[in-house]
């Protein structure tokens, strides 16, 4: 019921399916609340981290754009409690992993059912990496 706005979601349970018996890659769905799992982050010594978001860069719909951990600020990223920006901070100065942000462009952050036409494209092709990079 979040449209768009639920992408990470919704990529994270597809990449959790699709992996599930990797042993070396673990998926968190943070939802809302992605700080509540840096506990679960910290105790798997990840040499990666990679969030995905929908992340308002005011951009055509579906556009994916790798965003620099220092310019998170300065992007409208969805409906989390607490600012990604904090969570980035904390993950810096507790796990030396690499961190990688993802976003894709919302079409709408409307309460709907669905994903726009745009944003699951998107998705798809990101799916579509992570199967050809994670082989």
């Amino acid at each position: 019921m979040r449209g768009d706005d639920g992408v990470g979601s919704v990529l994270a349970q597809e990449l959790s399916k699709r992996f599930i018996k990797t042993a070396n890659i673990k998926v968190f769905d943070g939802k809302t609340v992605p700080e509540n799992f840096t506990g679960a982050i910290r105790e798997e010594h990840p040499s990666h981290i990679i969030l995905l978001d929908a992340v308002e860069m005011n951009k055509k719909p579906g556009h994916i754009k790798v965003i620099a951990k220092e310019q998170i600020a300065n992007y409208n990223i969805s409906t989390h409690a607490m600012p990604l920006s904090f969570l980035i901070k904390y993950l810096e100065s507790t796990c030396p992993a690499e961190l990688i942000i993802l976003g894709i462009q919302p079409k709408n952050m409307n309460l709907v059912n669905e994903l726009s036409v745009e944003v699951q494209k998107s998705m798809n092709l990101i799916l579509k990496l992570f199967k050809l990079l994670l082989k």
